[in-house]
């Protein structure tokens, strides 16, 4: 059986930045693959669309050009905030918040929670990032399809 939209799938996969050589990003099992739905929108469109037509144990290579994948970085997803928004349920701040690095889950105006990683820690603010973690980044997977029904 072929891929096709609506097939769901599950594919074995490294993923790595920039190309063949580049940094490991992630990389799923054989025994964990990834699973999901054609045309749900779960995976980029790219990947999806470089799917159709491959059958089980077809092996892949797909590139994914920074554009078609989470796009450039933009500067207006960066967010100064006052530490003083960050208490927690005893009315006090939580300084383990306050670290480059640690990811702050925050709620949108329409209820949307995002998730924002701290890239600056000043004296009374902190300055968080909204961008995806893969933005700025060329995808390249490589893989094989485990499953089609």
């Amino acid at each position: 059986m072929n891929i096709k939209k609506g097939s769901q799938v599950a594919v074995h996969y490294v993923l790595k930045a920039d190309g063949p050589e580049g940094e490991l990003i992630e990389e799923t099992t054989v025994e964990e693959p990834l699973r999901f739905t054609i045309g749900d929108g779960e995976m980029l469109p790219k990947f999806e669309e470089a799917l159709i037509g491959l059958a089980k144990d077809d092996e892949f290579t797909i590139a994914i050009a920074m554009a078609d994948a989470y796009g450039e970085e933009q500067e207006h997803l960066y967010a100064e905030y006052p530490k003083s928004e960050f208490v927690n349920e005893d009315g006090q701040l939580d300084d383990e918040l306050f670290e480059e690095g640690e990811i702050i889950p925050m709620e949108t105006p329409e209820g949307d929670v995002v998730e924002g990683l701290v890239v600056e820690v000043k004296l009374n603010s902190i300055v968080l990032d909204f961008n995806h973690p893969l933005a700025d980044t060329d995808l390249y997977f490589e893989g094989r399809v485990v499953e089609v029904e």
